[in-house]
């Protein structure tokens, strides 16, 4: 655990000043007519794309014919999925966790989240508070374009301190496909945003930190959920903090869980992944760090074993994507075949 020293800004001063822009940003736009409030008033009425939902679990990449013959098999399709990791990249040049250190320089997000795409992220962060990030939403509209020319599958989340309804209605209007929700800083008033988010037609995010807020979270019927080694309040880092409440939510079904917060290294994602997360979130050890497309590579070319495993202490177990792992004696077996002793259950203590 560590604080940082020094804070330029804490969290309540950044709710303070959000606010206060907001009420400026509101007063600019309160024709009937005017493309926020119509995004505020927009009732979706189509099936939900989720397009970030898809980007971020990477269960397995195989076609509709592959799917239809695993379905067929004789054994019932009594399957568990492989997984690959998702990589999402948190495009920033400065950080409220890190008063006075600039990241990186770059002219436009767009740029930067094109390229991302390019080294094989799933979904970018478009941060869009010039202060604490150094960004704007004039760049969230470049990197939308940008990823959608790039990728049909990648995903923009509008990164923001959201303390107003109208926040969402910028997302919604710039083509972003998600907005990140914070929990430390919405407290009761998440669910009205969540449910803003659906009835609009835009996912949310919701960044959790504690326990608390992760129940709630669930009790709000979140799908995406974001775990947090910083703690926005206090304004320190605890390392091991995603590591901790890994387990509080299934590791497969609709839940989504991504993890974020200091992570600096494969090493530390693989563990992560091994504890039944969906992904990663990356911010500062990408930017302007030339070993960034090694990094995202080594995540996402990574096999790993169904979340249903997740906590069984097979971090180090060599598997393929369809499930082949070594055994203790040498031997190559798949996760879905039946014990050769007979028995109904694999002997999983085979596991080299």
């Amino acid at each position: 655990m560590s604080s940082y020293q020094g804070y330029q800004e804490d969290l309540y001063g950044a709710i303070y000043r959000k606010e206060q822009e907001m009420i400026q940003l509101k007063k600019q736009h309160q024709g009937t007519s005017d493309p926020l409030q119509i995004a505020m008033g927009y009732i979706e009425e189509s099936e939900p794309k989720l397009r970030l939902a898809k980007a971020l679990r990477r269960v397995h990449e195989q076609s509709e014919d592959e799917e239809e013959q695993e379905g067929d098999d004789e054994d019932g399709g009594n399957t568990l999925k492989m997984r690959r990791g998702c990589f999402v990249a948190d495009i920033k040049r400065k950080s409220l966790s890190a008063p006075g250190e600039k990241f990186a320089n770059f002219a436009d997000s767009g740029m930067v989240a094109e390229a991302m795409i390019d080294m094989g992220c799933d979904c970018v962060f478009i941060n869009v508070d010039y202060n604490a990030y150094g960004g704007d939403v004039s760049e969230l509209r470049s990197a939308v374009r940008a990823v959608r020319k790039k990728s049909k599958t990648a995903a923009v989340v509008m990164k923001d301190i959201i303390v107003d309804e109208i926040q969402i209605a910028l997302a919604k209007d710039a083509g972003a496909d998600a907005v990140l929700l914070m929990a430390s800083v919405l407290g009761p008033a998440l669910p009205n945003f969540l449910d803003l988010c659906t009835v609009i037609g835009i996912e949310a995010l919701v960044e959790v930190h504690t326990k608390n807020e992760i129940e709630a979270a669930l009790e709000t019927v979140a799908q995406n959920l974001l775990v947090t080694n910083y703690d926005r309040v206090s304004g320190q880092y605890f390392d091991d903090q995603a590591e901790r409440l890994a387990g509080m939510f299934p590791g497969s079904g609709p839940i989504v869980a991504l993890a974020c917060g200091g992570i600096e290294s494969p090493d530390q994602v693989r563990k992560l992944l091994c504890d039944g997360y969906d992904g990663v979130v990356v911010g500062r050890a990408i930017m302007g760090n030339a070993k960034a497309p090694e990094f995202i590579k080594a995540v996402r070319d990574r096999a790993l074993l169904p979340a249903e495993f997740a906590g069984w202490g097979l971090d180090d177990v060599d598997v393929d994507m369809d499930g082949t792992f070594t055994t203790k004696d040498g031997k190559r077996r798949k996760i879905t075949d039946p014990a050769e002793d007979g028995d109904d259950d694999d002997d999983w203590g085979a596991f080299e």
